[in-house]
């Protein structure tokens, strides 16, 4: 049954690919699967993804963003719960109006810089701010997006794609061969953005499935 849950303090990167390849995702060292949520109006079935990296191509309104982001610098560190990264998170929780996310801390655990595993931070500055933070985990052989936080001043700018697409980047500088975005869902929902990238497979809680092939349903 994909509906599990385990407390992990520590994993190793094959254990962590492990985890990824049936489905498992963590907040702090809460890791999780489900393969359903209900909203207020439906039920929507949970779908996996994740990207083969080397076979990735941007499409055209991804490559816009990247270059519309041409003025930002990006730097990579590991991961750590600061003042000014709950700051950020506090400015991009603003952007909900229903589940509203609390704080930092659900997502990343009180420690990432020591568990559960290897978690970094793609940290975007744009003129000396700091205005995106994608939280990322690597493992033997991927990387995995965890959480993602922006100021929702910079909205025009794409800028939660873009720390999307520095991730993918930064997979295939580690030469790792899958990337996790997350999850998605069956139905139409707000996590359709994941879906439209290439090289997509999805888990259909027996085995990973090209995306491309099932892309009419979706």
């Amino acid at each position: 049954m994909p509906d599990q849950a385990v407390m992990c303090l520590q994993v190793s990167p094959t254990e962590l690919d492990q985890f990824l390849a049936q489905g498992w995702r963590h907040f702090g060292t809460y890791f999780f699967r489900y393969s359903s949520i209900v909203t207020a109006t439906q039920e929507l079935h949970i779908q996996p993804l994740r990207m083969r990296v080397r076979d990735f191509v941007p499409n055209r309104s991804q490559r816009r963003i990247w270059q519309r982001n041409d003025d930002v610098t990006t730097k990579i560190e590991t991961a750590r719960v600061t003042l000014e990264y709950k700051a950020l998170f506090d400015l991009h929780k603003t952007r909900f109006t229903e589940n509203i996310p609390n704080q930092l801390e659900d997502f990343l655990g009180q420690y990432p810089e020591r568990q559960p595993c290897n978690t970094r931070v793609i940290r975007v500055e744009l003129n000396g701010e700091l205005i995106a933070a994608h939280f990322v985990d690597i493992a033997e052989n991927s990387l995995s997006s965890v959480y993602s936080v922006y100021n929702p001043k910079y909205l025009e700018r794409g800028i939660g794609i873009f720390t999307i697409l520095k991730a993918i980047e930064y997979a295939r500088v580690l030469g790792k061969h899958w990337y996790y975005p997350g999850y998605a869902t069956r139905e139409p929902s707000h996590y359709d953005y994941k879906k439209n990238f290439t090289a997509l497979e999805y888990f259909d809680w027996q085995k990973w499935q090209p995306l491309e092939a099932k892309a009419k349903n979706f």
